[in-house]
């Protein structure tokens, strides 16, 4: 198989760590941190609990970097420095675990919309750091498309790959789940041999509900045909449950029969 399953969810950012056990017990490759919550690198004790729990499996491992309370569009300078910061340090002590970090763009706030421009510089400026920083530890900062959640920027393929053009150490993350929620599978499919990571999951097309492969509108034929021939890494599925997870590892699995 081309492809590498791998399990995350931020629904479990606040569970006890030894949940993750569970997802090695279900046949995936490997866990991707959602570096939040409990497992927040920014804490040390955090940081060595999930380094010393992930090396007691044989799993291994890609990262989400923390996005609760950052923005890299803030117009507030001390946030967006505080966001620069959290993510460059996340880059950092990723490197000894992976070599993919993936990152939310930022979002419009209400002072933010008056000058749009400047909000397309100041994620444009966070993406050159993070991808100086990511060069150095040889990490690809992978930039992720946005559910159809209003002032969040980056839904449309177009114009995520118009923000970084050109910027070295940065790549993209496809979320099909996310893809799915403003109709634009097909749109993003056209990209996926572009794609440095993906994320699956399933939705009814309306909201971000993180359902098993399957359980919602996603066109699972179409789509997974694609992956199996037109792309080769890890594919993360983002899930709620290790139950839900198990459902949608015996779907990928199905692809291969």
């Amino acid at each position: 198989m081309n492809i590498h399953p791998y399990f995350g969810s931020s629904a479990k950012v606040w569970d006890d760590i030894s949940w993750i056990y569970e997802i090695e017990d279900a046949g995936f490759a490997g866990w991707e941190i959602c570096a939040d919550g409990n497992y927040h690198f920014g804490r040390t004790e955090s940081y060595t609990s999930v380094i010393e729990t992930l090396a007691s499996t044989s799993l291994k491992a890609t990262v989400h970097a923390p996005y609760g309370d950052l923005n890299p569009a803030a117009i507030n300078e001390p946030i967006w420095k505080e966001t620069v910061r959290q993510i460059s340090d996340c880059i950092k002590k990723a490197a000894p675990i992976t070599n993919r970090v993936t990152i939310h763009p930022g979002y419009l706030s209400c002072t933010g919309k008056l000058v749009p421009g400047k909000i397309w510089e100041l994620q444009k400026e966070a993406l050159k750091i993070w991808g100086r920083v990511g060069l150095e530890y040889g990490v690809l900062a992978c930039i992720e498309n946005m559910p159809g959640i209003p002032d969040f920027l980056c839904q449309y393929p177009e114009e995520i790959l118009g923000l970084i053009e050109g910027i070295e150490g940065i790549g993209f993350t496809i979320d099909f789940g996310h893809a799915n929620t403003i109709g634009k599978v097909d749109a993003f499919r056209k990209y996926i041999g572009q794609a440095s990571h993906v994320h699956i999951h399933d939705n009814q097309g309306k909201s971000d509900e993180h359902l098993p492969i399957g359980a919602g509108t996603i066109n699972w034929t179409r789509l997974s045909s694609d992956l199996m021939n037109k792309y080769s890494g890890i594919v993360v599925v983002e899930g709620r449950s290790i139950a839900e997870a198990k459902q949608s590892y015996a779907k990928i699995r199905g692809w291969v029969s």
